[in-house]
């Protein structure tokens, strides 16, 4: 998908300039008021204000200058809000027969597999009324897919859950990324739901577009405004190598070295994402003992950077291959005498790697 879309919501300015790939999720993310709704109603096309391009492959929805502008209704889209968006007079089969109906019943789609995969087999009877907040969204979702879409807009689907709800949906998300044959553009002010769901990253600072790429390069650059900050850091993508059963431990083996993070489900073999906070990161020349930090990463410093606090910098590190962040002091960095090329061990507690 391309977009070169400008307008103004209230006060703010937005100009959205982006290239997205044709498979994958996208994620937008950013501060509040940073323009994230309001960029997915301009490419759903909801709202007429926006002028410019925005194609899909090889379909124009809009096009100011040759006074093109393809509908809502016409653009197959896959909308799904914080607050799910049902038909509360009909059942659970109801809501997801309608969109199903709607485009034709499509021999490509699996209708009972997503209904398996989502956990509505027991609720196809249930009345809307009758579910909790992440039984409505799961049904918002599959509903969603089971409507062909040819792109996909999730708007922080997981805000209003509780810490459960959010992890069971989270989880789901996840397996559904792997078989996901549609874009997806996933808006989140959440961090942890974009390192484990996106493969692409667009940056959004009141109303303008800082940054856009693959989310690991995205996350790990030395240039983003201060409002971001708290997102830096890496996201390392391994293979689970093990669980230790006795202190509720899983070892993820990456190309950097291994992990242990706490214990996850996933079985052996299968891919893991892990996202290591900047913040999280204690830099050392010697591989340390008697430290209650587990996990110990063998790197070398490729740059350093200002961090938002004249106190501190950002630290680049190559991890085998894998590139990490640390925020550190200045006073630590010149008292390590650090500098680019410099042979370091980044300790990252286990605690800090998400439950």
């Amino acid at each position: 998908m391309e977009a070169t879309l400008a307008w103004r919501r209230g006060d703010l300015a937005i100009e959205l300039d982006i290239a997205l790939p044709s498979r994958g999720i996208t994620a937008l993310f950013g501060p509040s008021g940073a323009g994230k709704t309001s960029c997915l109603r301009a490419i759903a096309g909801l709202d007429r204000g926006s002028e410019g391009r925005l194609s899909l492959g090889d379909e124009l929805w809009q096009d100011s200058a040759r006074r093109v502008f393809v509908p809502p209704h016409r653009r197959r889209l896959g909308y799904v809000t914080q607050e799910a968006s049902l038909f509360v007079h009909r059942s659970v089969a109801g809501n997801l027969d309608y969109g199903y109906r709607r485009a034709g019943r499509p021999k490509h789609i699996d209708r009972d597999a997503l209904i398996d995969q989502f956990g509505l087999r027991a609720l196809l009877g249930r009345s809307i009324e009758a579910l909790s907040g992440g039984e409505r969204q799961r049904v918002a979702i599959v509903r969603a897919l089971l409507s062909d879409p040819s792109l996909l807009l999730f708007d922080e689907p997981l805000s209003a859950l509780d810490a459960t709800a959010r992890n069971d949906l989270l989880g789901r998300l996840e397996t559904l990324h792997a078989a996901l044959a549609v874009p997806m553009i996933y808006v989140s002010h959440a961090i942890d739901e974009v390192a484990r769901l996106a493969d692409h990253l667009v940056l959004l600072d009141a109303g303008h577009v800082v940054a856009q790429g693959p989310l690991q390069a995205t996350l790990t650059r030395l240039d983003l405004p201060a409002t971001l900050v708290e997102a830096v850091g890496a996201v390392i993508e391994g293979t689970v190598a093990g669980h230790d059963a006795h202190d509720h431990l899983t070892e993820l083996a990456f190309v950097g070295g291994t992990l242990f993070v706490p214990r996850r489900r996933d079985v052996v073999g299968q891919r893991l994402r892990c996202r290591i906070g900047a913040r999280d990161v204690v830099l050392t020349h010697e591989r340390q003992t008697g430290s209650s930090a587990l996990n110990q990463i063998r790197a070398r410093v490729i740059a350093m950077a200002d961090a938002d606090h004249p106190s501190q910098c950002l630290v680049q590190l190559d991890a085998g291959g894998s590139v990490l962040l640390a925020r550190i002091t200045r006073r630590s960095w010149h008292a390590l005498a650090l500098m680019p090329g410099s042979e370091v061990w980044a300790q990252v507690k286990a605690v800090a790697l998400g439950a």
